[in-house]
């Protein structure tokens, strides 16, 4: 019979100290046409771990490099949970204080790590700051950091490389080429992996000049993220 997969997205409101927030989970069941209900229960079981990633303070999961991971990695056993803080889901347009980010993100921990699979925590942006700062404590099994915002734009004077290179656990740096919040070149040296995406900037956009299009430069973020779970232990 012939075999399908089907992308099935659930909403989740999760209540922290710092306020409701939100989690889309993104899970591939497969199943055969017929039985397809119960062969999709057994095959979602096998996924291999949660990929939790939330958004920065300048947007939401519409953001397009976590609606590809979205899109991609769930055909590959991971499910991708995508996360709204709480400030996001109250409508507000500022993003708080990195201490208040924390505490949205420690109160979600629970459900991310519900399904019994090992968590790779992960951003963007200050959604990435969030999740170094706290892998240690919460027991992730990695990070992933998108966007990494290691200086303000045009302040490389005021580094935030402390927050990443303490982590603590295996981490992953997707970095646009031409990000003004630190491109690649400027990462120091450190027990992390670094995929470029050439010419991105911090939201991974390309000029319509650059010899790679928009679609190609979500592969390569698509791609080496895979490649990176993949070889997680």
């Amino acid at each position: 019979m012939t075999e399908i997969i089907e992308t099935v997205e659930t909403v989740e409101t999760v209540e922290t100290d710092a306020g409701p927030a939100r989690v889309t989970w993104h899970r591939a069941k497969k199943a055969e046409r017929a039985e397809r209900a119960e062969k999709a229960e057994k095959a979602e079981k096998k996924a291999r771990l949660v990929l939790a990633v939330s958004h920065g303070a300048g947007g939401g999961i519409e953001a397009r490099d976590l609606r590809a991971l979205a899109a991609e990695l769930p055909a590959h056993g991971v499910t991708v949970a995508l996360v709204e803080q709480p400030w996001r889901v109250a409508g507000k347009k500022l993003a708080p204080a990195p201490k208040t980010l924390d505490v949205g993100w420690r109160g979600l921990w629970p459900a991310l790590a519900r399904p019994g699979l090992p968590v790779v925590a992960g951003g963007r942006s200050a959604g990435a700051r969030v999740a170094c700062r706290t892998a240690a404590e919460l027991g992730a099994h990695a990070v992933l950091a998108l966007s990494f915002p290691l200086h303000p734009p045009g302040r490389p004077e005021k580094s935030r490389a402390d927050e990443l290179l303490g982590a603590g656990v295996p981490t992953l740096v997707v970095q646009g080429g031409n990000d003004p919040f630190g491109r690649p070149e400027e990462f120091p040296q450190g027990s992390y992996e670094l995929v470029e995406v050439p010419y991105g900037d911090h939201g991974f956009a390309v000029p319509k000049r650059a010899p790679v299009d928009q679609d190609q430069a979500l592969a390569v973020i698509t791609a080496g993220v895979l490649t990176w779970v993949s070889s997680l232990g």
